[in-house]
């Protein structure tokens, strides 16, 4: 179980007054959680069951706009309802906050109770029950990265986002003492996180001033990704707390390094052993884990607008920052697209280096279990793994250099239509080219400055 309070244990939290509010949520497009927060009492008496709310929210950006013209819903539809059904699997405490608990919801047509094809959740959950056919489980980890200022969200909204200061002055990755510094904010992180019923391994100093990274141990697929977006939402709020804001931005200045969001990945039988695993193959990797991860490979240009979706994450993808651009695999070695990890124990995985922390865990661990399957099912061959510093290879395939490319090869993906459907993938499709009109009407600074008086 995800969570870690049953029904029962909660109507026991309620009667003691230990619990007043339930935060009933979605995941949205963006990755973020929206719900309502409703009186512990009435959540036990009715809500439990379930709720509505608004069908824009998975057709919104970032802004909370409602864009024009997604099949799904619309100003001339009259955008109605969806089904807010709970997943009491996921019903946990919220220890950073008074007297709450919260539960994730998947997202249900009003009109037939069955799972909205687009909503994040039930996207990733398909590709999870394709697997459980074949007896297998996808066990994965996502990393996540962040930088901690100094400032508070609001007087960074006031400030116009100018002048950020981040909470250290040099490059603090594994250091201990400036992240000691650190800890008002990132002790509370590790332990309402595990008191929430999140298994935290670790967090450490990243490699920039300001940066941290957040561990937290590997799962079965849909708890890895429910996982990181409670993780990623009780950051926020926890640094408000403390008077301190977060980024998850995948690039917030040009001279700094980006953020990512590493996956790792495995595929486990019915027995539970790791089936990529086999002590007579090359590096230890049985044909499945190598079928896989040539799928990985293959459709990574297909599939990347799921690792990147907005303008600014592919600023990140610049050579010598740990930021990959190329989609090629390696053994242990942090330039390539694709890095194999625990050669020769029984943690073999392979881990995708391409999405940015700005990323919705729930699409990106979808399109990329998809994606292995369709190695699988294609029985590709692996390409030998590549060595040396991958930035140079002059052979190796490219990562989109933007979202207008990545844009055009999610659209023209056969694979991505077969395993998702066109009305799903034209819908992200729709998102994407909503991103690429509104940041063209932009008059940037950099414009200003470098044309203002040369022009």
């Amino acid at each position: 179980m995800a969570g870690n309070l049953t029904i029962d244990a909660l109507k026991a939290a309620v009667s003691g007054g230990e619990i007043d509010t339930v935060l009933t949520c979605l995941v949205d497009m963006q990755g973020r959680l929206m719900g309502k927060r409703f009186h512990a009492q009435h959540f036990l008496n009715s809500a439990w069951e379930e709720t509505h709310c608004c069908n824009y929210l998975l057709a919104t950006d970032l802004e909370m706009y409602t864009v024009e013209g997604y099949a799904s819903t619309s100003w001339q539809s009259g955008y109605g309802d969806y089904v807010m059904k709970p997943d009491l699997s996921t019903l946990r405490y919220v220890p950073w906050l008074e007297g709450t608990a919260m539960v994730l919801c998947d997202v249900l047509d009003h009109n037939t109770h069955e799972d909205v094809p687009h909503s994040p959740r039930a996207m990733l959950k398909k590709q999870i029950a394709r697997l459980a056919e074949m007896g297998l489980t996808p066990m994965m980890a996502t990393e996540l990265e962040f930088f901690l200022f100094e400032k508070s969200f609001d007087e960074m909204r006031k400030s116009g986002y100018r002048d950020l200061e981040p909470i250290s002055g040099y490059n603090e990755d594994y250091h201990i003492l400036q992240t000691t510094k650190e800890e008002d904010v990132m002790r509370p992180v590790r332990n309402h996180l595990f008191n929430a019923g999140i298994p935290v391994e670790n967090t450490k100093g990243e490699a920039e001033a300001g940066q941290e990274e957040l561990n937290i141990k590997y799962a079965t697929a849909l708890d890895c990704a429910d996982y990181h977006t409670i993780s990623k939402h009780a950051v926020k709020e926890i640094a408000w707390s403390k008077g301190r804001s977060v980024s998850f931005l995948a690039k917030w200045h040009k001279d700094r390094v980006g953020s990512s969001s590493h996956v790792h990945q495995s595929l486990w039988n019915e027995d539970g052993q790791n089936i990529f695993c086999d002590d007579n193959g090359e590096h230890g990797m049985s044909d499945t884990m190598r079928h896989y991860m040539a799928g990985l490979i293959k459709y990574a240009p297909e599939y990347t607008y799921f690792l990147a979706p907005y303008i600014n994450s592919y600023k990140r993808f610049q050579k010598g920052t740990f930021a990959p651009t190329k989609t090629v695999w390696s053994v242990d070695n942090r330039t390539a697209g694709f890095r194999l990890c625990g050669e020769g124990s029984k943690a073999l995985r392979v881990e995708c280096r391409i999405g940015g922390s700005d990323l919705n865990p729930y699409l990106a661990l979808a399109v990329q279990i998809a994606a292995g399957i369709k190695g699988m099912d294609e029985k590709l061959e692996l390409a030998p793994a590549s060595t040396g510093d991958v930035y140079e290879d002059k052979d190796a395939g490219e990562i989109p250099y933007s979202l207008r490319e990545a844009r055009h090869t999610l659209n023209g993906s056969t694979f991505l239509r077969d395993a998702f459907s066109d009305a799903v993938v034209d819908h992200y499709v729709h998102a994407a080219d909503w991103e690429i009109e509104e940041f063209d009407k932009v008059v940037t600074d950099y414009e200003i400055a470098r044309g203002f008086e040369r022009a």
